[in-house]
C-alpha cells in the first residue's frame, strides 16, 4: 500500500497521547471515588462486567480515528475492478483444416460451442464483434450487445480454403476504427514500395499518432486458429500496426502443434500451428498466447480471457473505505455508550 499523501501519517503519533490521557482521566476518576462514603455504592453503581465494558466505547473511538487518519493519507492499492473494456472482437478461423477431428467433436464446432459460451457469460455492456477468415477476413457480425445476434453469425461459419491470419487482425482493427481508414490493400506489398505518392498513401490510412501497446483499454481482440499463414497479409506487420493503436491480441492456438494431414474437398494438406507466429503477436501487442489442445481447453481458455477482460488489477486510492469504516466505528462506539451508560463516551 503506498499513500499519496503520507505527511498526513505524522499524525498517528497523536494516538499513543490520547491513551495516555485516557488512562489519566480514569485514574483522576478512581481518586475522586474515594471521597464517596461507602464504596459498596461504587461497586454495585459499576456492576459485574462494567469496568471491562467502559472500555470498548473508548477503544473503537480511537480506531476509528486511526482510520480517519489514514483515509486523510490518501491509501493506494492494487485491487480487482471492473474492466473499461467496452469492445471484444473475436476473430476465428474458418479454413478447412477446423474439420480435423482431434478436438472432439471437430476443431469448428468446439470452437463455436467455446466462443458462444464466452459471450454468454460476459457482462450486457461489453460489445462483441466477429470476424470470421480463412483465404480473406470478412466481418460475420459487427459490434453489438445482442447475444442472439453474436450466436447466429457463429453458427453460420461456412469452411473454406486457406489461412490469412494477418487479414484478420487488419479486419478486426478496421473494425474498432471505422474512421481510421484501415484496409487490407495498405499492408500490400505495393503500397508499402519506394516511390509510392504521398497523396495516395493518406487516402489508405488517416494519420495517427502511434501510443504504447496495450495502452488502449477500451477494447481487445481475440484472434483462435488452428494453422498457418498460408495468404494475406503478414501476421506481425499487422500485429504492428494493432500495437501501435495500443489494441492487445490475445491469440488461441487450437489443434496439432506437429502437423497433420487433413483431406478437404478432394484436397490433402498439411497443417500445423504455428505457436510461434502466435506468440509474437501477442508479445508484440502486450497480450498472452494460449494453446488449446481440447475442447475443455478450449472452454477454460475462453474462461480464463472472460475474466482477464471484464476485471482488471489496477491501483486505485481507497482512502473511501477507511472513511467508511471510519463512520462505522464511530457509530458502533457511540451506540454502545449510549446503550450501556445513556452517555455518549
Amino acid at each position: 500500500m503506498t499513500f499519496l499523501w503520507p505527511q498526513f501519517l505524522w499524525l498517528l503519533a497523536a494516538l499513543p497521547l490520547l491513551v495516555l490521557l485516557y488512562i489519566w482521566l480514569i485514574r483522576r476518576k478512581k481518586k475522586l471515588a474515594v471521597r464517596y462514603a461507602s464504596l459498596s455504592i461504587v461497586r454495585e453503581a459499576m456492576g459485574a462486567g462494567q469496568s471491562v465494558r467502559r472500555h470498548i466505547p473508548p477503544f473503537l473511538f480511537l480506531l476509528a480515528m486511526a482510520a480517519m487518519l489514514v483515509a486523510a493519507a490518501r491509501p493506494m492499492a492494487v485491487v480487482m475492478l471492473p474492466s473499461n473494456q467496452q469492445t471484444i472482437i473475436l476473430a476465428m478461423d474458418v479454413s478447412g483444416s477446423m474439420r480435423a477431428a482431434d478436438v472432439l467433436p471437430n476443431r469448428l464446432v468446439a470452437a463455436q460451442e467455446a466462443a458462444k459460451s464466452f459471450i454468454k457469460d460476459l457482462p450486457r455492456h461489453v460489445k462483441v464483434g466477429i470476424v470470421a477468415f480463412a483465404g480473406s477476413a470478412q466481418v460475420a457480425q459487427l459490434p453489438t450487445t445482442n447475444h442472439d445476434d453474436l450466436i447466429t453469425a457463429i453458427d453460420s461459419f461456412q469452411l473454406q480454403r486457406a489461412t490469412a491470419t494477418g487479414n484478420a487482425i487488419v479486419v478486426s482493427l478496421a473494425t474498432l476504427f471505422p474512421d481510421a481508414g484501415i484496409d487490407v490493400s495498405q499492408f500490400s506489398a505495393p503500397s508499402r514500395q519506394r516511390g509510392t505518392p504521398i497523396d495516395q498513401t493518406e487516402k489508405q490510412a488517416k494519420e495517427f499518432t502511434p501510443v504504447a501497446p496495450g495502452s488502449y483499454t477500451s477494447a481487445a481482440v481475440i484472434m483462435l486458429t488452428d494453422g498457418q499463414r498460408t495468404t494475406g497479409v503478414d501476421p506481425l506487420d499487422a500485429a504492428k500496426a494493432a500495437a501501435d493503436r495500443g489494441v492487445r491480441i490475445y491469440t488461441v492456438g487450437v489443434g496439432t502443434v506437429d502437423g497433420e494431414t487433413i483431406g478437404f474437398e478432394g484436397w490433402s494438406m498439411r497443417v500445423r500451428l504455428d505457436e510461434e507466429t502466435l506468440k509474437a503477436v501477442a508479445n508484440k501487442t502486450q497480450a498472452e498466447y494460449f494453446y488449446a489442445g481440447t475442447a475443455a481447453d478450449l472452454k477454460k481458455v475462453y474462461e480464463t480471457l472472460s475474466s482477464r477482460l471484464t476485471v482488471e488489477k489496477k491501483e486505485t486510492e481507497i482512502s473511501a473505505l477507511f472513511a467508511l469504516g471510519a463512520a462505522i466505528l464511530t457509530l458502533l462506539s457511540a451506540g454502545l455508550s449510549l446503550l450501556w451508560f445513556n452517555r455518549i463516551l
